[in-house]
């Protein structure tokens, strides 16, 4: 009887450590396949996501997978005519079309009216786009994630355009998404950087406010931005959406318990996060030599009409 318990509790023993092999053996198997499959879609994200293939994400893919979402394009002129045509003559328009809003002497506090229906607008727009698209979490966020940054991004493009218009800024040459010139591609840049409160672009993108507002020349404006004063801030904002976006697509979103676009910007969080960007862009705006008359310099702006007279008085000297 001793004998037979012994061997009963033996085989009871063999049998448990196999089970626990066997689980063991089934549970790397499942991890291995499931680490295959997130390296998978991984691999995808990265494929649809890198726009000028240089197999990185990068702030300039979501910029031009922005741009190309349809609708996100504005028209200065026909948004100015759209906004102020109501209140103010033909004449009025077509100056505030060929200067700007401040030209014509449209009071800050009106300027500040319109911009705040813009963001609560583009703001809703983009919270119902995000609420629409999401489903639960896990591998199949891979097909919808690429969709959700797009238009999240798209829209906020499609206020930046907006906002830079009526706070004085000329016409942003964004026909053809894949073939943005650096200059203009650099411009955005600076302007999500404004929004994201990245160090130095708010400095930068008034340095260009004051720099269109004193008459320098476009093509010293696109130099600064593309190699001189104002890159290395570029450069600077560049890197540090970088570092956020493969974050944001490589680590919280392949969470099982994260929908796709609740984990970045569902609808909810996307309705919170979207307005204070676009009110960040917004306060730098309204205080610019385009915008505001009595503005006073930045201690840290960047004089670019100064760099073109030392420029000018080297070339000079040689």
């Amino acid at each position: 009887m001793k004998n037979d318990i012994k061997n009963i509790g033996n085989n009871v023993s063999k049998f448990a450590k196999k089970a626990q092999k066997d689980i063991s053996k089934t549970a790397k198997t499942i991890k291995s396949k499931a680490s295959d499959s997130i390296d998978k879609g991984k691999e995808n994200v990265t494929k649809v996501l890198d726009q000028n293939g240089d197999g990185q994400v990068t702030i300039e893919d979501v910029i031009i997978m922005g741009l190309k979402v349809p609708g996100i394009k504005i028209n200065r002129a026909e948004f100015i005519k759209k906004e102020f045509g109501k209140n103010y003559s033909k004449e009025t328009i077509d100056r505030i079309i060929e200067f700007n809003p401040a030209h014509e002497n449209i009071s800050l506090e009106e300027i500040n009216k319109i911009a705040d229906s813009v963001i609560q607008y583009e703001r809703l727009c983009v919270s119902g786009i995000s609420t629409a698209l999401s489903i639960p979490g896990g591998i199949a966020m891979a097909a919808t994630l690429p969709t959700d940054i797009a238009q999240y991004y798209g829209y906020m493009l499609r206020a930046t355009q907006k906002l830079l218009y009526l706070y004085g800024f000329p016409e942003i040459d964004i026909e053809e998404a894949q073939l943005l010139d650096s200059a203009t591609m650099n411009t955005l840049i600076i302007c999500m950087g404004v929004m994201y409160g990245v160090a130095g672009a708010n400095a930068a993108l008034k340095s260009m406010a004051k720099a269109l507002g004193l008459g320098v020349e476009k093509k010293l404006i696109h130099t600064a931005l593309t190699k001189g004063t104002i890159y290395p801030i570029v450069k600077s904002v560049a890197k540090w959406f970088n570092v956020r976006l493969t974050k944001e697509v490589f680590a919280g979103f392949f969470k099982k318990s994260i929908p796709v676009v609740g984990g970045i910007i569902g609808g909810g969080i996307t309705y919170v996060s979207f307005k204070p960007c676009c009110e960040k862009l917004k306060k730098t705006l309204q205080d610019t030599k385009l915008s505001n008359p009595n503005n006073k310099d930045d201690e840290n702006i960047i004089n670019i009409e100064e760099v073109k007279s030392t420029k000018k008085k080297k070339e000079d000297a040689e």
